[in-house]
């Protein structure tokens, strides 16, 4: 049996074709044998500078026999044996979508081993130019910076679990340039434009139930699609949120820990509630229309309120502004942060307040004016 070869020895010889060719040694197959890797040069000295670049890069790098594969190829068995039952599965099909649409187009078919950073920034700047697969009346075919980001966060993750297993050397996401977070601004429903979609769905017996419970809430689209009538208390008024569906109809917990939570429902809520009981023969709060054995779609719902602002003449705006909607309105109308934050199920109320600026900003200019007037009586 041969003797095993060191990671980094190296060959250099003359081709027939007059370039010079040196090869490495990067790691080792299951059965000992050596996994090389070549570089080429037009001269020997040409050569060895670049035959020196790799041993360092190869330096202290045990690659094994995946590092063959195709990034195509690694994505599919990341997501299959690593990500599978480790993530919501929200996130997992999130994963997937950008590994067919944006990933696997332009590096998929490329040795993992092989791609380098200048690979993936060429990338991202191809998906932020023309990356959208269905073009937008707006932003034609360019991808937004926060799907650039999420793309890049994915990739990292995946290219991180490449390195650990002993695929590739080094990550190459590390070193490129993505854009910097740019959320969608946060819209509201101000109180003319919130009466307005009120009255709007007074008159409408199968969604009104569901959108008042939305909008006195905040509650996010998936947690009112999973609610059941077990989790309603009407001699406690309360309201228990427990489990969220997904757009693939599977039912899976909420968003975290803290978004499993029990809420107490305002009066009129309740009402709607328990009025809405007597009449539904199903589960759930609010079953599927075509199917009441099943909770509603959540994609269905969200095509639902499109058709309500188009209805009312209303700015076109997310299911999740909804939950803007009620915040901002319980902020500005008394409530305190720590007990929105619970009712929103936020992790801490600092996060409540960052993502409320806008309306923090005035409560607290408000504040400094009782604080202010206070004083002067007290001074005169």
């Amino acid at each position: 049996m041969s003797k095993r070869r060191p990671s980094g020895d190296g060959m250099v010889r003359k081709r027939d074709d007059g370039r010079w060719e040196g090869r490495i040694v990067v790691g080792h197959k299951d059965d000992g044998k050596p996994i090389f890797r070549s570089v080429f040069g037009k001269s020997q000295k040409e050569l060895l500078e670049k035959l020196h670049q790799q041993k360092t890069v190869y330096q202290d790098v045990e690659l094994t026999e995946g590092c063959a594969m195709t990034l195509g190829d690694w994505l599919d068995k990341w997501l299959d044996d690593y990500m599978n039952g480790t993530v919501r599965p929200s996130t997992l099909q999130g994963y997937r979508n950008y590994a067919e649409n944006y990933i696997k187009p332009h590096l998929g078919e490329k040795t993992i081993s092989l791609i380098t950073t200048t690979d993936v920034q060429r990338m991202y700047t191809k998906l932020k130019k023309s990356g959208r697969i269905v073009e937008h009346e707006k932003s034609g075919k360019s991808l937004s910076d926060s799907t650039v980001r999420s793309v890049h966060s994915m990739l990292h993750l995946s290219m991180e679990m490449a390195k650990h297993e002993g695929f590739i050397a080094h990550n190459p996401t590390l070193g490129t340039v993505v854009p910097k977070p740019n959320p969608p601004a946060k819209q509201i429903l101000n109180q003319k434009q919130l009466n307005l979609f009120l009255s709007v769905i007074e008159g409408d017996c199968q969604w009104h139930d569901f959108f008042y419970t939305a909008i006195t809430t905040g509650l996010r689209r998936g947690e009112l699609c999973g609610l059941q009538w077990e989790d309603l208390d009407l001699e406690l008024g309360t309201l228990k949120i427990s489990r969220t569906v997904h757009d693939d109809m599977t039912i899976g917990d909420t968003k975290t820990g803290e978004s499993t939570r029990k809420i107490f429902l305002p009066p009129s809520a309740m009402e709607v509630l328990a009025e809405r009981k007597e009449t539904v023969k199903s589960e759930w709060i609010f079953p599927n229309l075509l199917n009441p054995t099943q909770p509603t779609r959540p994609s269905t719902a969200y095509r639902q309120l499109n058709f309500i602002l188009e209805k009312a003449n209303l700015p076109s705006i997310r299911f999740h502004d909804l939950r803007h909607t009620f915040a901002t309105h319980a902020l500005t109308n008394g409530v305190d942060a720590k007990t929105l934050s619970h009712i929103l199920g936020h992790t801490k109320a600092s996060f409540t307040l960052d993502t409320y600026t806008h309306v923090t900003g005035d409560m607290q200019q408000r504040a400094a004016q009782i604080v202010g007037g206070f004083l002067e009586g007290v001074m005169v």
